[in-house]
């Protein structure tokens, strides 16, 4: 199938599952995941709707920036981000979805406070507990949001997580629930730099149960683009 067809499969996808759980559809932000694929792939999901992409790589995200900055796109850091690559992005991005550590954190404040910039972040959770996978655990997760309060150029946005693979996505429903908890929890903290108005959860394998249980910001990449080349 077309990339057209594929978004007009995910878009009555999303509607469905937002119809389901009393949610408008138009609350919901699909990102088309667009690493390893080609600019011009990548433009043809902006052409037909997708208007946010979200890219793994630093060097992916800044060349594909380059090549298309006649686009009209929002572009959002969702990978894992060293802090000597935080300099190559910060005047980017609309969103940095990765955020799981203070010294991260702080490099990101110091770039965005040289560039004049409130820079807009998402805490990256880790509720599976997965090792391979980055993220701040549940324990931890209220007194990291407090410490991150001193950093004045940052502004939380709210809260990312990459739930672990399951072949019923049921199976992991209980994540995506704890999610939206920590979230509101997190909402009725009053800091000053919080303004928790994203959770985005959900990919081509799980997004419908994730907005069943309030994302509002979903990452696809394969069920829009079909299987992923590494080799390139």
């Amino acid at each position: 199938m077309s990339i057209k067809e594929n978004i007009d499969n995910i878009m009555k996808r999303v509607i469905a599952s937002s119809e389901k759980s009393g949610r408008d559809y138009k609350d919901i932000t699909v990102i088309a995941v667009s690493k390893t694929v080609d600019s011009q792939r990548a433009k043809e999901a902006v052409e037909n709707g997708l208007d946010n992409l979200g890219e793994n790589r630093v060097q992916e995200l800044v060349s594909k920036y380059e090549q298309l900055q006649d686009q009209d796109i929002k572009w959002h850091m969702i990978g894992h981000l060293q802090k000597n690559k935080v300099k190559y992005i910060i005047d980017k991005v609309e969103l940095i979805h990765s955020v799981e550590s203070d010294s991260l954190a702080e490099e990101i404040n110091k770039k965005a406070k040289q560039q004049g910039l409130i820079a807009k972040v998402l805490i990256e959770l880790n509720i599976g507990e997965e090792e391979s996978k980055f993220g701040v655990r549940e324990e931890d997760a209220y007194k990291f949001v407090k410490a991150l309060e001193k950093y004045e150029n940052i502004k939380i946005m709210g809260l990312m997580t990459v739930a672990p693979y399951a072949e019923n996505p049921e199976d992991i429903r209980w994540i995506f629930r704890k999610m939206k908890e920590i979230y509101n929890n997190i909402s009725n903290m009053n800091l000053s730099n919080v303004e928790m108005k994203y959770l985005s959860m959900g990919m081509t394998n799980d997004f419908e149960i994730a907005i069943e249980e309030g994302a509002n910001i979903i990452r696809i990449g394969t069920a829009i683009f079909g299987a992923r080349d590494y080799s390139k």
